[in-house]
């Protein structure tokens, strides 16, 4: 007796559904819900640009544990309002920037003297990696003296 083994292939097809991966902060201003009366977190590329101004904004040895940690420019607010000046913040922006934020890919950083005010405008300009959407963060850096 032989068996004829009549092995049938049904084609299967899978979908993948791929879900873009959600980001979410505490917002520091720590704002209350209104109906719900707890804080209002940041989600997605707001969370993200909260990030960025946080790590521009932060000099070294604020952070416990972490002495590195921030683009340390208020040392740069006092010096001569030229061309390397403003070179040196565009570069202190991308180092930090492309070690603590992986998240992003920095298209461009653009940083303006605005003299008057004894302040510089920094804008960054950035992909989302995961969402692929362009976006720009500006802070400006003021001197209080």
């Amino acid at each position: 007796m032989s068996y004829s083994d009549k092995s049938t292939t049904a084609s299967v097809q899978i979908s993948t559904v791929r879900r873009k991966k959600s980001f979410a902060d505490i917002d520091l201003s720590l704002p209350i819900h209104p109906y719900r009366g707890d804080l209002t977190p940041l989600k997605d590329d707001d969370a993200i640009k909260n990030s960025v101004k946080n790590l521009i904004l932060t000099n070294f040895y604020e952070r416990p544990f972490q002495p590195d940690k921030g683009a340390n420019l208020v040392g740069l607010l006092f010096e001569h309002a030229d061309a390397f000046t403003a070179l040196e913040i565009e570069e202190a922006v991308r180092d930090v920037l492309g070690i603590y934020e992986p998240r992003i890919i920095v298209n461009g950083v653009i940083c303006n003297d605005d003299s008057q005010k004894n302040a510089w405008r920094i804008t960054v300009n950035y992909t989302i990696r995961s969402f692929g959407i362009p976006s720009k963060v500006g802070v400006v850096l003021k001197r209080l003296r």
